[in-house]
């Protein structure tokens, strides 16, 4: 596993999460879109693991998983934060996450 590529991918996918969750706080059209952008961003997050870090793609699938579901962990206890979406949505939202995430990466691991 890439440790650098990891960071890289997890901290671009905070930033658009965070993005996203920050222009739904005050736009009700962008947070109609919450679950399928968020979980967009964590697929994206894992193509960008998977085509920094190169190797198998087990690994390329695991960074996936870390990478998206972080992202959508941070950008979801935002929106948590600023009182837009309930606590359990923080379980429900980062595993759906992670599973696209994982899915990003085992897409750009081929992609790559």
């Amino acid at each position: 596993m890439s440790i650098r590529a990891l960071v890289i991918a997890t901290v671009i996918g905070t930033v658009l999460q965070t993005a996203m969750v920050v222009a739904g706080h005050s736009n009700k059209a962008v947070a109609k879109l919450f679950a399928v952008g968020g979980m967009s961003l964590s697929l994206v997050a894992g193509v960008i693991y998977a085509a920094m870090a190169g190797g198998p793609t087990s690994s390329a699938i695991l960074g996936g998983v870390i990478a998206g579901g972080v992202c959508a962990l941070m950008g979801i206890a935002v929106s948590y934060a600023l009182r837009d979406v309930p606590a359990s949505l923080l379980a429900l939202g980062t595993a759906s996450s992670a599973v696209t995430g994982a899915i990003g990466g085992w897409l750009g691991r081929w992609l790559a």
